[in-house]
């Protein structure tokens, strides 16, 4: 299949998906996309049993495996869902939690690898440098899973600002730990060659920090032509480019394309918008990057549920899978009570925030990306398929219960 065909399937299902959601299931959009696409993969499983001589499943895993998922995200889609969702949180309220934002986005993934890899480890019997990259995929909450359920719920402002500045930045920051630890793990075919923690501490500051000022100086450069424009077709084709590409910019310069979209789309989506954007181009620009968060949102969540066809299912893994959900939950609850534990003494939190962000760090596609994009060894099997369990667990689960649980903690339902 060519690169439009791809695309094309993608759009249809994405819409096809929706639409039965829409109809029948009325669960929340992407939520509902999944759980679709879930089924619609069951039943051609179930078909390829019932008539094996059809070859089903075989056809639709090589039609899926086609679709280089982990280039198709982390090089392509990531860095307009990024700045899509950083366009709007303002960075007035990001100022007064930026602490527990950066606690959470450094201390927390570090936390939660760190507990999730010893744990893999004694799973499974993995060697333990290979289960922390498992627990540095598996970390990161994924922003765009996040942000989806916070425009359904209806949370605290302080505790919203929280869930989405850290969903942002702490994915930035796992990547970039992710990829220390596949080239420690994995030297021969990762993307590092350095063994120590020299190397390491270099590169983990050479992609964060230069994603950060990457980020700020082509958000500057952007913002200072847009004051000169008053053209609202061009000023969202200037965004346009800005985030597409300062991302692919970002990758040829090897920082991290994650926190530069970041960091760009939260100087224009508040600098740019206050001091840059007449009435109508704030209104058009906002419109569509709404847009392109929903299609994008869309097509990935249908591109996740069809990825099972490139999962292993055997019962061992499925239990590793099981197992590494509790894991996962107990590494959650570290990285949010530590930091929030330290900050208590000179700050005030909101009721139930320790269970609330718990519950609410969504894992998506982000890992499934990651999973898949790990070199070939003997492990990688077992890694993507506890990813995926975990995953769509987090999703489905914990994404339709996470408003209950806010509103048991002073919040209210989502709006589904």
């Amino acid at each position: 299949m060519t690169l439009l065909q791809i695309a094309a399937a993608l759009l249809v299902l994405a819409a096809a998906f929706g639409t039965v959601n829409y109809l029948f299931l009325k669960l929340p959009s992407t939520i509902g996309i999944l759980v679709v696409a879930l089924a619609a993969s069951l039943v051609i499983v179930i078909a390829d049993a019932v008539f094996p001589a059809l070859g089903i499943t075989d056809t639709v895993r090589g039609a899926v495996l086609e679709i280089e998922f982990s280039e198709a995200l982390l090089e392509g889609m990531l860095g307009l869902l990024l700045f899509a969702g950083a366009l709007h949180v303002k960075l007035g309220d990001l100022r007064r939690e930026w602490l527990v934002v950066l606690l959470m986005a450094t201390l927390g993934i570090g936390l939660s690898t760190a507990i999730v890899g010893f744990g893999f480890s004694w799973i499974t019997g993995m060697p333990l440098m290979a289960a922390l990259v498992f627990g540095a995929l598996i970390s990161p909450t994924d922003p765009v899973a996040v942000m989806g359920v916070l425009r359904s719920a209806d949370l605290d402002p302080a505790l919203e600002t929280k869930i989405a500045g850290e969903s942002l930045f702490n994915d930035g920051v796992g990547y970039v730990v992710w990829l220390i630890l596949v080239g420690l793990a994995f030297p021969v075919a990762g993307e590092t060659e350095g063994g120590t923690l020299g190397d390491a501490a270099t590169l983990f500051v050479q992609e964060a920090l230069g994603g950060a000022a990457l980020g700020l100086v082509l958000g500057f450069v952007t913002f200072r032509v847009m004051r000169r424009i008053d053209d609202y077709a061009l000023e969202v084709l200037i965004t346009l480019a800005l985030a597409f590409g300062g991302y692919e910019l970002a990758v040829l310069l090897h920082v991290s394309g994650p926190i530069m979209a970041v960091c760009a789309g939260l100087l224009i989506g508040d600098v740019g918008t206050k001091h840059a954007m007449s009435a109508e181009t704030q209104t058009y620009v906002d419109g569509f990057w709404r847009m392109i968060d929903e299609i994008l949102n869309a097509v990935l969540f249908v591109m996740i549920g069809v990825e099972v066809f490139a999962v292993t299912i055997t019962s061992d893994y499925l239990i590793a899978g099981a197992l590494s959900i509790a894991l996962a939950l107990v590494a959650r609850f570290t990285a949010v009570a530590v930091p929030i534990t330290l900050l208590k003494p000179f700050r005030g939190f909101s009721a139930g925030t320790i269970r609330i962000m718990t519950w609410g760090g969504l894992k998506g596609g982000i890992s499934v990306a990651l999973a898949l994009a790990l070199p070939d060894s003997e492990w990688k099997p077992l890694i993507l398929t506890a990813t995926y369990v975990v995953v769509i667990f987090s999703i489905v689960v914990q994404g339709l219960t996470v408003g209950r649980v806010a509103e048991r903690a002073g919040g209210t339902p989502p709006l589904i």
